[in-house]
């Protein structure tokens, strides 16, 4: 099964996020399949999180599963609104 998860880079006093599908067996920084996104929590500008469209929506209509994390950034970015409308 894959799923939509954040894949941690960054040093430790200023973390960065990729969004990623991988293969729940894989490791949480470790293989993934393909990258989808950015996410930058310590961003000073509104929106902190980019997606491709395209490779999400294509994912999301595969069967990927977003975690609890990547279902509200892509809730907030109004790409989950797209996939189900």
């Amino acid at each position: 099964m894959v799923k939509l998860r954040l894949q941690r880079t960054g040093t430790k006093a200023d973390p960065h996020y990729r969004i990623v599908a991988a293969d729940i067996r894989a490791p949480r920084d470790g293989k993934f399949i393909e990258a989808i996104g950015h996410f930058h929590p310590t961003a000073s500008a509104v929106k902190k999180a980019t997606f491709n469209e395209e490779k999400t929506l294509s994912w999301l209509k595969k069967g990927a599963q977003p975690t609890d994390t990547v279902l509200a950034l892509l809730k907030k970015d109004d790409v989950w609104s797209k996939f189900k409308g």
